[in-house]
C-alpha cells in the first residue's frame, strides 16, 4: 500500500491518498508534473509510516531480513534459515536498500521478472514467498501498517514427481548401501526415512529411546513443527534394526558418535538413482514416496496427515503420486479376472 495520486475535477493541480494505520489521508500535492507529485505523495506516506511507527524509521528489506535472521536463527529449521540467506545473498535485487513500506506492486513486478532470466517459474514463486514471508513479519512488528504490494503467483504448470518404484526398491537401497559403505549409518537412515515417512534431519536426530519396541511405534522426539505423533514401524524395518539395538542414543550417527550433517544422503541417494537409471529420488521425494505406498493402501488421508505431521491435509495431498508400479498390477490383475491375456486349451488364433 502506497499513496494513490489523482485529479479533482478538471484540474491540472495532483491529490493524493493513502490510508495508514487505520487512517485515512488526502491532500493535495500542490504539483502539476506527476513525476514531482509522485516524489511529495510517497514522502508523505513514508513520514506518516514512520509516525505511526512510534517515531521509528521504517526498515530496509536488508535490515529487515537480518534482523529476522537473528530472531529466527535459533528456532527455525536449517533449510528454512538458508532460503532466506540465499535471497539476502543474491536475489535482493534493487529491493535490498529500499524501506519495506515503500516497494510497490511494481517494483516486486520488475524484480521478479529480474529472476526470471535465470530462474524458473516455481524459483520466481519460492522467491515471492520469501519476500512475502518478510514483509508479513514486519506487519506483525508493527513496522508497516499493511503488505505495501500484492502480487500473484505465477502459474506453473505441475509436472508429475519421482517416487521410489516398489519392484526397484531392492536394489536401490542395496545401491545406497554400496554407495555409502565407508558410513552405514546413511543406509540405516534413508531406511528410516522410507520406512516412517521421516525428513532427512528427523533421521540424523532419531534416538533410539524414542523407539517403543513392544508396541512396535517410534515417536520422533525433534520435528519440524514441535509434534510428538508415534509412527508405527513396519515389521522389516524393526528386523533390520533390532541387530543395532541400543538402550539410548542416536540411531545412525557417524563414527565418531556425532550427527550426521545436512545433506548427508544426498551423494549416496544419486549414486542409487544412476545405478537403478533412477531420476529424482531424494530425501524429500522418498517422504513423498512413503505417503503415496499409505494412500495407495487405502490409509485415509486423515491417518496419513497425522503421520507426516503436516497441519493441513492439503499439504499431505500435495505430497501423493501415483504409483505406476500399483496402476500396472491393478491392470494386470483386473485383465485376469476378465480373461484377457490367457488362452484356453480350445482357444484357436486366426
Amino acid at each position: 500500500m502506497t499513496a494513490h495520486l489523482f485529479r479533482v475535477g478538471g484540474g491540472k493541480t495532483w491529490h493524493y491518498r493513502f490510508q495508514v494505520a487505520g487512517k485515512r489521508v488526502q491532500r493535495s500535492t500542490r504539483e502539476t508534473a506527476k513525476l514531482r507529485a509522485d516524489l511529495v505523495a510517497q514522502k508523505a506516506y513514508r513520514d506518516a509510516v514512520v509516525r505511526a511507527n512510534g517515531g521509528q524509521p521504517v526498515p530496509t528489506l536488508r535490515e529487515l531480513a537480518g534482523a529476522w535472521l537473528v530472531i529466527h536463527r535459533p528456532v527455525s529449521s536449517k533449510a528454512h534459515i538458508r532460503s532466506v540467506e540465499t535471497f539476502v545473498k543474491l536475489h535482493m535485487y534493487e529491493l535490498g536498500d529500499r524501506p519495506i513500506g515503500s516497494i510497490t506492486t511494481t517494483d516486486v513486478e520488475l524484480a521478479r521478472n529480474k529472476h526470471l532470466e535465470t530462474h524458473k517459474p516455481s524459483s520466481a514463486n519460492h522467491w515471492l514467498r520469501i519476500l512475502k514471508l518478510l514483509a508479513m513479519w514486519a506487519v506483525k512488528r508493527g513496522a508497516i501498517p499493511a503488505l505495501p504490494w500484492k502480487v500473484q503467483m505465477l502459474k506453473v504448470q505441475k509436472k508429475p514427481r519421482a517416487i521410489l518404484p516398489l519392484l526397484a526398491a531392492r536394489a536401490w537401497f542395496a545401491a545406497v548401501d554400496q554407495a555409502a559403505a565407508r558410513r552405514p549409518a546413511v543406509g540405516t537412515a534413508v531406511r528410516m526415512m522410507f520406512g516412517l515417512g521421516l525428513r532427512e534431519s528427523e533421521a540424523a536426530s532419531a534416538r533410539w529411546e524414542w523407539i517403543d519396541w513392544q508396541r512396535a511405534t517410534y515417536t520422533p522426539g525433534i520435528t519440524k513443527g514441535r509434534e510428538a505423533e508415534p509412527v508405527p514401524i513396519p515389521s522389516w524395518l524393526l528386523e533390520y534394526l533390532a541387530p543395532m539395538r541400543a538402550d539410548q542414543g542416536l540411531i545412525a550417527p557417524r563414527a565418531n558418535g556425532a550427527q550426521l550433517p545436512p545433506g548427508f544422503a544426498g551423494r549416496a541417494m544419486h549414486a542409487a538413482n544412476s545405478a537403478c537409471s533412477l531420476k529424482g529420488i531424494t530425501p524429500h521425494r522418498l517422504r513423498g514416496t512413503f505417503a503415496t505406498l499409505l494412500s495407495e493402501s487405502g490409509v485415509p488421508i486423515q491417518t496419513i496427515q497425522k503421520v507426516l505431521r503436516h497441519k493441513h491435509p492439503m499439504t499431505t495431498m500435495a505430497y501423493l503420486e501415483k504409483n505406476l508400479d500399483t496402476a500396472a498390477l491393478a491392470q494386470n490383475s483386473i485383465g485376469d479376472k476378465i480373461g484377457f491375456g490367457r488362452r484356453d486349451s480350445g482357444e484357436t488364433t486366426g
